[in-house]
């Protein structure tokens, strides 16, 4: 699985994103940072809760991260588009909530934010769906997110999915999805 996105591409995303927040004060103090903090709670032999990283994002990092912990999956092993083999990445941060954050990945960046393909193949942004083992409040709330946020999160999903293997997974994700259901942010 090649993805065509280039490591300094990467690099410019997450400076774009280092700049952008949800709201314009730290949104864990709204919750107790629990999209951070749950990720690492889990006894070893339970399932972790952490995040797929996105193909070629990988090239960030060493794999010897001492605030990550990383495991490599068969993509035909879970829930992935037809187009995605070979390996994929999940990490689980170990130092929650303080990681570094100019390193935290895309998913954590763009939460709690997801992107749809809507009935015509337009990019939307959508309030994630995910079912959570916890309660985001601006999710929960719907609280205004900032204007920058949106569309810092907007241009690099529209960058993003010009590869082939994240159109494939947008797509698929946003085919489960019933659009009548779905809270549109853009």
């Amino acid at each position: 699985m090649k993805c065509s996105i280039k490591k300094r591409t990467y690099r410019a995303i997450y400076r774009l994103l280092d700049r952008v927040s949800p709201i314009p004060y730290d949104c864990g103090t709204l919750c107790n940072a629990a999209c951070c903090t749950c990720a690492g709670d889990e006894p070893p032999d339970e399932p972790q809760l952490g995040i797929y990283l996105l193909p070629g994002e990988d090239k960030l990092f060493t794999k010897k991260e001492d605030w990550l912990h990383w495991t490599a999956e068969d993509a035909s092993d879970y829930d992935f588009p037809d187009s995605w083999f070979g390996t994929v990445y999940f990490v689980t941060c170990l130092c929650a909530p303080h990681c570094p954050r100019n390193m935290r990945p895309l998913q954590c960046r763009f939460f709690p934010l997801a992107p749809h393909l809507d009935g015509a193949g337009r990019l939307r942004l959508i309030y994630s769906d995910l079912d959570l083992p916890y309660r985001c409040p601006l999710i929960d709330d719907s609280m205004t997110l900032t204007p920058s946020f949106i569309q810092a999160v907007y241009t690099v999903w529209k960058h993003l999915i010009r590869d082939c293997l994240i159109y494939d997974l947008v797509e698929y994700d946003s085919s489960f999805r019933q659009e009548e259901n779905l809270r549109f942010i853009r």
